[in-house]
Parts: structure tokens; C-alpha cells; sequence
């Protein structure tokens, strides 16, 4: 295994920049972590490179078992100091295991063109943490692919994916900036639009979910614009107790993705 020693090396420049600005496609993926390193290892993505922190190179870690794994399959893996390793981790206690992944972009067309597939549409989630949780909660509850719009945080960032524990590598996701051609073609598939208001929609047991369906969901604060509200097909609303006037985007997501995973089994 190639060690390397000083935070002046280019594989250490690669990981800072990624950490800094996520690749907009998604090409790439920094992953945090033995957690998601393993997830995209068994989800069979190829790896760019991956760094270990020396220390877990001196007894049997997770970490180490992962590495040596992956360098076996021919993967490039180095080793670090662990102050060098330390700027290469994106956290502030770092976890003892990097890498970069490589995915394959999805087209959003390809998300919402699904045979009666059931589609989220995140539209200005800013929170990466928030969109690495709904996408989590998406593909726990069925959801078969997630389109992210607007002013969103960037879902391969890796805070999003971290978020995720490891949704974001299975679950189809893309991104699109159009939100406006988002829903016209959504619309245009034969998709049903259901959006989610904070009051004035159905509840969510009253929602025909099954079909091509599409789930519109806002971000924090505002949530959805009453121009894309205007143009969805439907509108829900999650009852709540008085005094409460909304969820943490990533719980109400949770609670409609389950609302229409009752109907669609």
C-alpha cells in the first residue's frame, strides 16, 4: 500500500477540492467514512482512489478490512499520518477512511419516465443534511427516484450523502435546474402531481397514490411557490395538533412517502 506524507501531495489536493465544491453531476462522490465506503463497494461503483489513516492500518479495524479489500480488487489505496489524513477527511474528527467514487449521472427524464414509478421532487431544500435525510427516508419508503430543483443543496455533496447513510449511492438521483420544465414534463409522462402544502390539501390517506405519481415537496420556510402548487394535480397537507405550524422537511417527506407506501405495498 503507497503511503504518502506531506498535505502538499496532489492526492491530498483532490480530496480538499471535492470536499469544498461536490462534482454538479455527480460524477464523483467524496465519501465520509467505513459506512459509506462499504455501500458504495457493495453497490459495485468504481473507485477513483481511497486513503486510510495509518493509525487503523495498526491493528484490525474496519477500516483497514475494507482497504485491504478494495486494494485487492485492484483499487488504489494509500495511506496517511493521521495529520495528513486529517485534511483529507472532510470532517473535523475524522472518521479513518476516504474515497472517491465514481457514478454513473442519472437523467432526471429517466427518473419520472418510470413505469408507474413514484418520483420525489425536492424543490428548494437547502439544507444538505435535511436532503441526505429525505433521500434516505425515499428510499426506505419506495420512492423510486429522487429529482432535486431549485435552490437546493447539491444531493453528491458529501454532507448530502452523508445524510443519506448510503441512500444517495442506491436511490436513482439527479438534478435539475428547470423546475418549471421539471413539472410540465413530469406532467407530460402521464404522472400525477401531488404537491405538498402546509394547509388547504388533502390528507394523505385521501391521496390516490398508486399510478406514476410525483411528490412535490418544498424547502424550508416558504415551502412550495403558489405557482408550482397552481400546477400540480393535487394538493396534501399532513394534519397536525394546534400550535404546530410545520415539520422538518425530511419528516414530512417521511410521513407522505409512507402515506403512499400503504397504498402502492
Amino acid at each position: 500500500m503507497k503511503t504518502i506524507s506531506s498535505r502538499d501531495n496532489p492526492i491530498v489536493h483532490t480530496y480538499r477540492e471535492l470536499a469544498s465544491e461536490a462534482d454538479v453531476n455527480g460524477a464523483r462522490l467524496l465519501l465520509d467514512g467505513v459506512h459509506l465506503v462499504r455501500d458504495a463497494y457493495a453497490a459495485r461503483l468504481d473507485f477513483e482512489s481511497v486513503a486510510i489513516a495509518a493509525s487503523r492500518l495498526t491493528e484490525e479495524t474496519e477500516e483497514a478490512e475494507v482497504a485491504r479489500a478494495l486494494e485487492a480488487a485492484g483499487v488504489p489505496v494509500v495511506s496517511a499520518p493521521d495529520l495528513v489524513f486529517a485534511a483529507m477527511s472532510p470532517v473535523r474528527s475524522p472518521s479513518g477512511i476516504v474515497a472517491i467514487a465514481l457514478r454513473t449521472p442519472i437523467d432526471a427524464t429517466a427518473i419520472w419516465n418510470s413505469r408507474n414509478g413514484f418520483t420525489l421532487v425536492a424543490i428548494d431544500v437547502q439544507d444538505p443534511g435535511n436532503l441526505g435525510a429525505l433521500i434516505r427516508a425515499a428510499e426506505a419508503g419506495g420512492v423510486t427516484g429522487v429529482v432535486v430543483s431549485g435552490v437546493s443543496a447539491q444531493p453528491f455533496s458529501w454532507k448530502a450523502l452523508r445524510g443519506s447513510m448510503g441512500s444517495g449511492i442506491r436511490l436513482p438521483v439527479a438534478k435539475a435546474s428547470d423546475l418549471w420544465m421539471i413539472v410540465d414534463c413530469i406532467q407530460a409522462a402521464g404522472t400525477r402531481t401531488v404537491a405538498s402544502v402546509a394547509r388547504g390539501g388533502r390528507a394523505p390517506d385521501d391521496i390516490d397514490w398508486t399510478g406514476s405519481v410525483a411528490l412535490l415537496l418544498g424547502g424550508e420556510g416558504p415551502g412550495l411557490s403558489d405557482d408550482v402548487v397552481a400546477r400540480c394535480d393535487d394538493r396534501v397537507t399532513i394534519p397536525m395538533a394546534p400550535h404546530v405550524e410545520s415539520l422538518n422537511v425530511a419528516v414530512a417527506g417521511g410521513v407522505l412517502i409512507y402515506a403512499a407506501r400503504r397504498q402502492r405495498g
